[in-house]
């Protein structure tokens, strides 16, 4: 519900254009929103609906290639789209915040937390140093980070991604604003964190009155978070309406497909009764820097022209388990066989046809592409390299890949990944995959990062291309809606260990491990309800102390406490 009838934030016909092709064209078109104090408004649709802009726009904003060219941002009272550059300055970082999809990505990794906490506080001169500390301690413990008095004094990259999320909602929350701008703050997330992260979220903003609006394209997330929810496709408004009504009753077509999405399910392979697993991961034990245990007895098998999806939280050891298998972390003990034979554990070691069979599709696109590279080399490389392929060769088997992962070569063979959507970065992803011709591939949250009806077309895309070509996926996630559409076989890990594993349809149906049993309980229903129903069945009174629920608590009672932050990397 609208927790105050004064309007904060009023947008009129919104126009923004952005400049493509050696031409200005439209990716707003005329959206109204009105925003009261204290109320949080859920922004949804796919990729390239125009959530982002609208939530920069909120700030005044305009990102690089795009310009406001129409309509009225007026912010308590000031009219954004007229102001002037100093006008506007003062008010973000100071009563207008922002908190980015990627904290890793977002904070300096060359300053302490408390330092790039305070200085906003500080530029605004609204607190002393030693009084802007003080706050962001209160805000930590708050926000119920671990050692609120000492964790602003570690660098970004030594505490959780969760852990980071919430330190970036508490700088946010440094000026005490009117507004903050949620831009998909628990995408990344696995589902016990994002619990931790959505409560701690809703705490704090209920806490101040803090008006916001949340970004996402995850329904039953913003289910839990907004008081009204407004839908668009590419710039335009669908539909709004107040969560519950909008959930219960969409009017609209196009809503009622985002509601129907991930209708994708494919059967379940059984494994062979004879034959030999293509890897086999065997009793493997392995450390990073320092000594410490990260992977302790890991053991499992993936047959050929099947899935097997790794799951667990951040730390549990899914992607280290990846780069063991990979050679890029060889193992203190145990072993990575192919086809019943043992690898080199250094990758260096490895002959090339060896490297060749297990390749990689990362999470982040948009990192794993050299934006300065043309896609036609992207892909061409690993060709040129494993096959031996040149020029025409070279062409027509990027002409070929292209094709295969639905893209049109004449029109993407010569462009760069700035210019991609992020499904179709992704696809080019899986093409440079494929390049290498593997037996073998390792999907590392290929989706998480996806609206969920591009999402379901890489899964579907995988799927053809794992008939068409007889391949088998090692699919990590932490999406398990991702995991009952595509795997076959299940394996759950907690803190480096195999908790649990078995076919996927043994996996989704009870009795389960303790562990397994936190991790289904934890994924979001589509019931604004959902959140706090939840938390009161695992002993949380009331939304305030939401985040002191931690899960932690419920993961102790399956055997042990959450690593330490510095474990992360083992996720």
């Amino acid at each position: 519900m609208v927790k105050s009838n004064e309007v904060l934030l009023e947008i009129k016909d919104l126009q923004i254009q952005g400049f493509s092709e050696e031409r200005w064209v439209d990716i707003i078109k005329g959206v109204d929103l009105t925003l009261h104090k204290g109320e949080v408004m859920g922004l949804i649709g796919e990729s390239g609906a125009g959530k982002s802009t609208i939530g920069a726009a909120a700030m005044g904003y305009a990102r690089d290639g795009t310009r406001i060219s129409g309509g009225s941002i007026e912010f308590d009272g000031m009219e954004l789209t007229t102001a002037t550059e100093e006008e506007k300055r003062s008010l973000r970082g100071s009563r207008i915040a922002y908190v980015a999809q990627s904290a890793a990505a977002s904070f300096n990794p060359a300053h302490k937390l408390i330092d790039q906490h305070t200085e906003a506080p500080l530029q605004y001169r609204l607190k002393k140093r030693t009084e802007a500390q003080e706050d962001a301690v209160e805000l930590y413990r708050q926000l119920r980070l671990p050692n609120p008095e000492e964790i602003g004094f570690r660098y970004p990259h030594q505490v959780s991604g969760g852990q980071l999320q919430r330190a970036m909602t508490a700088m946010a929350m440094s000026c005490r604003p009117d507004l903050i701008i949620f831009d998909e703050p628990t995408t990344a997330l696995d589902v016990t964190t994002q619990i931790e992260v959505l409560a701690a979220i809703r705490d704090i903003v209920d806490q101040y009155n803090t008006a916001a609006i949340y970004i996402t394209h995850d329904l039953a997330v913003v289910a839990q978070m907004a008081d009204t929810i407004k839908v668009l496709l590419k710039g335009e408004e669908v539909e709004e309406a107040e969560t519950k009504e909008m959930l219960d009753n969409p009017k609209e077509d196009y809503t009622k497909s985002l509601w129907a999405v991930r209708s994708f399910k494919r059967s379940q392979k059984e494994r062979p009764k004879d034959g030999v697993p293509l890897i086999s991961v065997k009793n493997v034990d392995a450390a990073y820097t320092g000594g410490q245990k990260v992977l302790d007895d890991v053991s499992f098998d993936i047959y050929e022209g099947m899935t097997v999806a790794v799951v667990g939280e951040s730390g549990s050891g899914k992607s280290t388990t990846a780069r063991v298998i990979t050679g890029l972390l060889p193992p203190m003990n145990g072993e990575v066989q192919f086809k019943g034979e043992a690898l080199p554990p250094d990758y260096r070691n490895r002959t090339k046809d060896q490297l060749r069979q297990a390749q990689m599709i990362y999470q982040m696109a948009d990192t794993a592409l050299n934006p300065k590279v043309q896609i036609s080399e992207i892909i061409g490389r690993p060709a040129q390299f494993y096959q031996g392929l040149r020029g025409s060769a070279l062409k027509s088997r990027v002409d070929e890949l292209l094709d295969m992962i639905e893209l049109e070569p004449s029109h993407f063979y010569n462009r760069y990944p700035p210019e991609l959507s992020g499904g179709q970065k992704q696809r080019i992803g899986i093409a440079r995959a494929l390049a290498a011709e593997p037996t073998f591939i390792i999907c590392d949250e290929v989706t998480s990062a996806l609206d969920q009806l591009v999402a379901e077309g890489i899964l579907r895309l995988l799927d053809r291309l794992q008939k068409e070509l007889n391949l088998a996926y090692m699919f990590i996630t932490h999406d398990l809606a991702t995991v009952r559409a595509i795997a076959d076989e299940v394996v759950v890990m907690q803190h480096g260990k195999v908790v649990e594993q078995g076919p996927k349809e043994q996996m989704f149906t009870p009795p389960h491990h303790p562990y397994t049993d936190l991790l289904l309980s934890s994924v979001p229903e589509m019931d604004p309800d959902w959140l706090t129903t939840l938390l009161e069945e695992r002993g949380v009174d009331n939304v305030g102390d939401a985040a002191s629920a931690q899960i932690d608590t419920d993961a102790s009672k399956v055997g042990g406490s959450k690593q330490g932050a510095q474990q992360e990397s083992g996720g």
